[in-house]
């Protein structure tokens, strides 16, 4: 499953459920959320993950995923991603 994380590229998101099927485990979209709460991988783009329809999701903190979305140019509004669609990946 953090190999599926790995290769969302900057700028694009991806969805708990699309990280699970990429996994070959389509039904385990609560499970990648709980992998990505404990893994502690420096060079993993958690924040490119996001929940089904564009909300952000989980998060240690919303504010510091918002920003590190927008850095990558991004559009959040309030906890949604703007036009979700266009930037979903794969």
């Amino acid at each position: 499953m953090l190999s599926a994380v790995k290769r969302v590229p900057v700028g694009r998101v991806t969805t708990y459920g699309e990280v699970a099927r990429l996994a070959g485990r389509p039904r385990a979209a609560r499970a990648v959320g709980n992998i990505l709460r404990q893994a502690r991988l420096p060079d993993l783009p958690y924040h490119r993950v996001i929940a089904a329809g564009g909300a952000l999701g989980g998060y240690s903190s919303l504010a510091l995923k918002r920003s590190l979305l927008s850095a990558e140019g991004i559009v959040v509004s309030g906890t949604r991603v703007r036009n979700f669609a266009a930037v979903r990946w794969p």
